[in-house]
């Protein structure tokens, strides 16, 4: 069971191998949603993520006879660090099984790791399903990534130092994927002060818990589409999940919409990379009912590949109307370009790209189609200088751009 005694242990055990991440407070957040927000910024870890609390303490507790015979574990990537750092301290053998979706940073950490990387499935669950068979073919110890109580034992230690660092906490927000940061944290907050409410908050695309509670047990979802892949889970832990339903007081789902523009928020105003899954959080911060609370919103990780920072940055602009695109019919004429680009400037609109496109119709009074993708200051910004192209007489359409990064 998971006793006050266990998470003590945990959490001196795992102060050998964690960052000790202590609460930073974020006025900007606050400010957003009315509450007195806490950031618990575990993207700040050696591994990049909580994970290896869990997986540390876990295999801390095995015997030498399990560690030697190899470990094996499942997971889309940051327990897979957690797993693969574990191992190479004790000098054991680590095979990982992740989904070839994986983003590649993870997958190149955990090999840096000294693991052994096996790609397979398109989420955790066929991962983990394809783990459990080379575990049991080849003699190896698995070593879960959320369901099991050592595990969320471990996770429970974040739990710990916020309460260290902010005895008065009135609410703590914990991303869930499988459960098992969710069982640690939740169940040790309430043996600390039964009055605490801990939220779990889980991608719209992957509400795998929240369909368990309920149904009032474990249930697999069809599909787990999300761009917040760390918790991309079907199937939540069995034998955490009573834990969940005695201690997680909500559960507030997030679209991938919501995430990207939590990530621009995050890199603008705290300049700190944090992943979609470690997002969640933030984003839930506008669903809450509560206002004047002490807030905590546990940012699980900031694993994230060059690629999909870039991608997700493009598209928070776009989505906060800091890049649009717009396109406009001129006369075949000269001195029409540069009437159009004199707008602009006057409306300090600054420009990314131009495509003039002469061929668009023989009407010579509407022959040329310019397309304008430019950077505004934001909505208010980009209705001005739409407005005034419309002042000029001519006729915006928008559209979404096209590669601007």
């Amino acid at each position: 069971m998971l006793t006050r005694e266990k998470f003590e242990e945990a959490s001196e055990a795992v102060k050998k191998v964690i960052n000790r991440t202590k609460l930073m407070y974020s006025e900007y957040f606050s400010e957003q949603c009315g509450n007195k927000v806490y950031l618990k910024p575990e993207n700040m870890q050696y591994t990049g993520a909580y994970k290896v609390r869990g997986a540390y303490y876990k295999i801390s507790t095995l015997s030498e006879e399990d560690r030697k015979k190899g470990l094996i574990t499942a997971s889309a990537g940051n327990h897979a660090q957690g797993v693969a750092y574990a191992a190479k301290l004790y000098g054991v053998k680590a095979v990982i099984v992740m989904p070839t979706t994986t983003p590649l940073i993870k997958v190149n950490r955990t090999k840096a790791y000294g693991a052994e990387v096996i790609l397979y499935g398109n989420v955790y669950d066929d991962a983990c399903a394809y783990a459990l068979k080379l575990a049991e073919e080849n003699g190896y110890t698995f070593i879960h990534p959320f369901d099991d109580e050592d595990v969320a034992a471990g996770q429970g230690s974040i739990a710990m130092e916020i309460f260290k660092d902010l005895p008065t906490v009135d609410v703590i927000l914990v991303p869930i994927g499988g459960g098992g940061l969710a069982t640690g944290v939740s169940t040790l907050a309430k043996l600390l002060n039964p009055k605490i409410k801990v939220i779990g908050v889980e991608p719209a695309g992957a509400n795998c818990m929240q369909e368990s509670l309920k149904q009032g047990k474990v249930v697999t979802l069809p599909s787990a589409v999300t761009i917040a892949d760390g918790t991309a889970v079907k199937t939540p832990g069995k034998n955490i999940f009573p834990y969940i339903q005695k201690n997680i007081d909500d559960i507030i789902t997030i679209d991938d919409e919501e995430l990207i523009v939590s990530f621009l928020d995050m890199i603008e105003n705290h300049k700190m990379v944090v992943e979609n899954s470690g997002l969640l959080t933030v984003a839930a911060l506008k669903h809450l009912k509560c206002k004047n609370k002490k807030v905590v919103s546990i940012l699980s990780g900031g694993n994230m590949d060059v690629i999909t920072l870039s991608s997700v940055v493009q598209h928070g602009l776009i989505a906060r109307d800091r890049v649009f695109t717009v396109s406009v019919l001129l006369p075949d004429r000269p001195g029409e370009l540069l009437n159009v680009a004199q707008i602009l400037a006057e409306e300090k609109g600054n420009v990314i790209r131009l495509e003039h496109n002469q061929f668009v119709s023989i009407n010579r009074n509407a022959a040329v189609e310019l397309t304008i993708t430019m950077e505004a200051f934001g909505h208010e910004h980009k209705n001005a200088i739409i407005q005034a192209l419309r002042d000029h007489g001519y006729d915006p359409v928008e559209s979404t751009p096209k590669g601007t990064m």
